[in-house]
C-alpha cells in the first residue's frame, strides 16, 4: 500500500503555567510511523516531567524495536496510581500506522481518538484488556487514504466548562462533530490542528483551565519533492544532473537563476518570468514547461526557510497560514514542503555563482550550500526523509 502520515499538533498551557503537562512524540521506524500523546496528571513542572517520561519510555522502546504490546505493558506497570484520585499519574494514546496500511491504536485513560473516514465519524470497536489493574483500549485495523485521526488530552473535552458552556464542557461528541466539520474545509493536519486548538482557546476565553493538546494524523500517499539548486562544478555535468533530476519520481522545483537557465537549455524549453507586485520583498517566480515551480535562489530559499523554521518551532497559527498561502516563490516552496512532501531529494551543484564570486557570499561553503544544510536539518525535524545529491555523491 505504501502509506505515510501527515502529523501536526498544537498545545495550550494551563493559564499561568510556563510548561505544558502534555507531550507529543512522533517516531519513524523502518516500517511504520508512530504518534504518542502523553498527559501528565495536574499541570506545570510535575505534569511536564511525567508526560515527558511516559512518552520517552514509549518512544525509546519502540525505536529499539520492542513490540508495542510490551511497551504498553511496561508503562502501564511502571506508572503509579494517585492515592487521592485513584488514576494513573500519566495517561497516553499511541497510534502506529505501518507502511503496509495496517494500524494499531492504544488508549490508556485519554479521551477516545476521533476517527474520520469518507466524511463520516467512525465508531471503532476497540477491545479492552487489563494490565496490572489498568484498562487498556486496543484497536487493530487497516487504514485508507485520507483517513484522519485526532488524539487529544482531556483538556480538550473540558474546554469551556463552567464558563461559556455548562459544567460538562465541550464534550467528546461536540468536539468530534466540530472536527468533522473542519475536515470538510481542509485535509491539512497542521491547519486542522490550528483550527481545533483555536476553538479550545476561545472556549476557555484565552485562559485554559487545563493543559490542552490535539495531535492530528492524516493518512497520505508518499509524496516526493525534488529540488535542483546551483550549477554543477563542471558544465559537462549539466545534462547528467538534469537527466537524474527529471527521471526521479515526484514534483520538480528549480531554485536559482543559473539553475533555471541550465534546466531550460538542457530541456529545450523557454523560461517565462512572472510579473509579481504582491510580494516586493520576494524575487519573482518563473515557469518552465515540465517543472512544477521555478524560483530565484538564495533570497527565496532564505525566506522559505524562515517559514519552515517557524513551523518547526510550533509558531503556526491562522496568520502563519495566510503567509503560507501567499502567491510568491518562498511561500509556495514552504507550502509544498509542509503540506505536499514526505520525501525530499536535493540536487545540489557545487559551482560558486559568478554573481557572488567577489562578495562575502563566497566563503568555505557558499551561501547556497549553507542554506541547503539548514534546509536538510529543518526538513528532517519536520519528519521528512531527506537525500542530498552532489552529482554522483549522495549524503543521507
Amino acid at each position: 500500500m505504501g502509506v505515510s502520515i501527515d502529523v501536526a499538533w498544537k498545545s495550550l498551557n494551563k493559564h499561568q503555567e510556563e510548561l505544558c503537562g502534555d507531550k507529543v512524540e512522533v517516531l519513524k521506524t523502518d516500517d511504520s510511523d508512530i504518534v504518542i500523546l502523553a498527559d501528565g496528571m495536574g499541570s506545570g513542572v510535575k505534569a511536564n516531567i511525567l508526560a515527558t517520561l511516559t512518552s520517552k519510555i514509549l518512544g525509546t522502546m519502540l525505536h529499539e524495536g520492542a513490540a508495542l504490546e510490551s511497551c504498553v505493558e511496561t508503562v502501564a506497570r511502571t506508572l503509579p496510581i494517585c492515592k487521592v484520585r485513584k488514576v494513573a499519574y500519566a495517561t497516553f494514546s499511541i497510534l502506529q500506522i505501518f507502511h503496509s496500511g495496517e494500524a494499531y491504536l492504544v488508549e490508556f485513560d485519554n479521551p477516545s481518538c476521533v476517527f474520520i473516514r469518507d466524511g463520516k465519524l467512525i465508531n471503532y470497536p476497540y477491545k479492552t484488556r487489563e494490565i496490572e489493574g489498568k484498562k487498556i483500549h486496543e484497536y487493530r485495523f487497516t487504514v485508507k487514504k485520507n483517513d484522519c485521526f485526532v488524539l487529544m488530552s482531556d483538556g480538550v473535552i473540558y474546554a469551556g466548562a463552567g464558563a461559556i458552556l455548562d459544567l460538562e464542557g465541550w464534550t467528546w461528541d461536540a468536539m468530534a462533530e466540530y472536527t468533522l466539520k473542519c475536515t470538510k474545509q481542509t485535509l491539512s493536519a497542521s491547519r486542522l490542528a490550528v483550527m481545533l486548538s483555536q476553538a479550545c482557546s476561545e472556549l476557555y476565553e484565552e485562559k485554559p483551565g487545563d493543559d490542552t493538546t490535539v495531535a492530528v494524523a492524516r493518512v497520505i500517499e508518499r509524496r516526493i519533492v525534488n529540488i535542483f539548486t546551483g550549477p554543477p562544478a563542471k558544465k559537462e555535468d549539466d545534462e547528467r544532473l538534469m537527466h537524474d533530476f527529471m527521471h526521479t519520481e515526484g514534483k520538480k522545483v528549480v531554485s536559482g537563476g543559473t539553475s533555471a537557465n541550465i534546466a531550460a537549455r538542457v530541456l529545450g524549453k523557454e523560461i517565462v518570468t512572472k510579473a509579481d507586485t504582491s510580494s516586493p520583498d520576494v524575487p519573482p517566480m518563473a515557469s518552465i514547461d515540465g517543472i512544477d515551480l521555478v524560483t530565484e535562489g538564495v533570497i527565496t530559499l532564505g525566506k522559505s526557510l524562515k517559514l519552515l523554521k517557524k513551523y518547526v518551532r510550533d509558531e503556526f497559527d491562522a496568520e502563519f497560514f495566510d503567509e503560507l498561502d501567499a502567491d510568491n516563490g518562498a511561500s509556495r516552496l514552504a507550502k509544498l514542503l509542509i503540506e505536499e512532501c514526505t520525501e525530499l531529494n536535493l540536487f545540489v551543484g557545487t559551482a560558486v555563482n559568478a554573481a557572488h564570486k567577489e562578495t562575502a557570499l563566497n566563503f568555505d561553503l557558499s551561501m547556497r550550500q549553507n542554506l541547503v544544510e539548514q534546509l536538510v536539518r529543518t526538513a528532517e525535524e519536520m519528519g521528512k526523509t531527506v537525500k542530498v545529491m552532489y552529482l554522483s555523491l549522495i549524503h543521507i
